[in-house]
């Protein structure tokens, strides 16, 4: 089978190679990009127990088949990815339950995987340009951080990160802005989805792209989406390793980018079997899921503020992988949590088994103590662990009656000055800050 060619999911813009489309982040017509088809892997060649740098070797090798690229992927994977990403049983549970802690970065977050990988790329890419880069993330607490970590101080780019007012939590709001330097940092007088508004209206705005060159670092770039998948294929294979049984995972989702990186590493052929997604009460997927209304809405603040999401983004890729309501279905299963139920979970797995989650975690983990005794006996499942609790502190700390160990590079940034621009949520304000 030929390299794939990456083509957008609104199928109006030209195809690319995977440099340009990473380079490039939203398609020309506005769609995201993805593979013309998902290439062959050879699974044989990701090894149980293998370092992730090793394991992306194998797993994303077919992604980078043909592309200037191709050669530097294992210098890029050995940049980026040479962070834990432990699957770890739950002690004290009757039954197979692990999670997969994705907090051991540099923020403290899945993202930092992603976002690390997408500078490391970029980086390769950018030799010899003769204009900056400008990077626009909008985050709902957690990519930006990551992503101003990863891109900081490196002199070919510049980051503009855009986060809503009040609606990130106090440590969030302090790793968004503690940066300066080529990281600047804009509170939006809105939500997450007026955030990411601005940045698809800036992308496609023909003024703007005169006297900027806009790249983005959200998870609609595929750069982003490809390194995730690599901590569920080492993860999904070191399951059946221990337990010669697929994993099934439940994932906090919002943007739908991590959940589906994991429903790309499955159709690779890797040992997933099922994906359950676990939002918050916003009900955009759980809802179109089950009376196949597609029907964006407004995002709602709620404890596990990452999740804020109303019009996730990544639902094009996957009603493009799998066109119809059915297939989709067959692929995922999503249920919501309110915050009163956050609540309660972060304590009763507190006490139970003595772990801290993070509000996003805890929507996961209740999300597994709806299913069935036979479900959870019948399967190994992964609770997806995506940010560390001392991120949420105000939150974690008064239900489990005691202060959550900060993390040392968490504790780090926190020591550091603020420094970030208020804006309203329009076009115009968005462009005098970029000037």
């Amino acid at each position: 089978m030929s390299e794939p060619r990456f083509v957008s999911t609104r199928g109006a813009a030209p195809a690319v190679s995977l440099s340009e489309a990473i380079a490039q982040g939203l398609a020309p017509d506005g769609g995201l990009y993805i593979p013309s088809h998902l290439p062959a892997v050879d699974v044989g060649s990701c090894v149980a127990g293998s370092r992730l740098p090793e394991i992306a070797r194998g797993a994303l090798a077919g992604f980078f088949e043909g592309d200037r690229l191709r050669r530097a992927l294992g210098e890029i994977a050995d940049a980026a990815l040479d962070v834990p990403a432990p699957t770890t049983a739950v002690a004290g549970c009757p039954d197979p339950l692990f999670a997969l802690e994705l907090f051991h970065g540099p923020t403290a977050a899945f993202k930092d995987f992603g976002a690390r990988f997408l500078a490391a790329s970029l980086e390769r890419l950018e030799t010899g340009q003769p204009q900056t880069l400008t990077i626009l993330v909008a985050t709902s607490g957690d990519t930006g951080g990551a992503v101003a970590a990863a891109f900081h101080k490196r002199p070919w780019v510049r980051v503009v990160i855009l986060y809503p007012a009040g609606l990130v939590s106090p440590r969030q709001e302090q790793q968004l802005t503690c940066w300066g330097d080529n990281v600047s940092s804009l509170r939006i007088a809105g939500t997450f989805d007026d955030c990411q508004r601005l940045v698809k209206e800036a992308f496609s705005d023909a003024r703007l792209n005169r006297g900027h060159r806009f790249s983005s670092a959200n998870s609609i770039n595929i750069g982003r989406l490809l390194p995730q998948m690599v901590y569920y294929v080492a993860s999904s294979l070191e399951i059946e390793r221990r337990t010669h049984a697929k994993a099934s995972y439940i994932i906090p989702a919002g943007n739908l980018g991590n959940a589906f990186a994991a429903v790309w590493a499955r159709a690779l052929g890797f040992p997933i079997e099922r994906i359950v997604l676990a939002h918050n009460v916003n009900r955009a997927v759980p809802d179109f899921l089950k009376n196949g209304v597609w029907q964006p809405r407004p995002s709602i603040a709620t404890l596990a503020s990452a999740m804020d999401v109303g019009n996730p983004s990544n639902m094009e890729r996957m009603r493009a992988l799998y066109p119809s309501l059915s297939e989709i279905r067959e692929q995922l299963s999503a249920d919501s949590v309110d915050d009163a139920t956050i609540r309660s979970r972060i304590g009763e797995d507190f006490m139970r088994y003595g772990r801290e989650w993070c509000p996003h975690t805890a929507t996961a983990a209740e999300v597994y103590s709806r299913l069935s005794v036979a479900e959870r006996r019948d399967r190994p499942w992964v609770v997806v662990a995506t940010a560390h609790p001392a991120k949420f502190n105000e939150i974690v700390e008064p239900i489990i009656g005691k202060p959550v160990t900060i993390p040392e590079s968490l504790d780090r940034l926190l020591r550091l000055p603020q420094h970030a621009v208020d804006l309203p949520p329009t076009l115009e304000a968005l462009a005098a800050a970029l000037e």
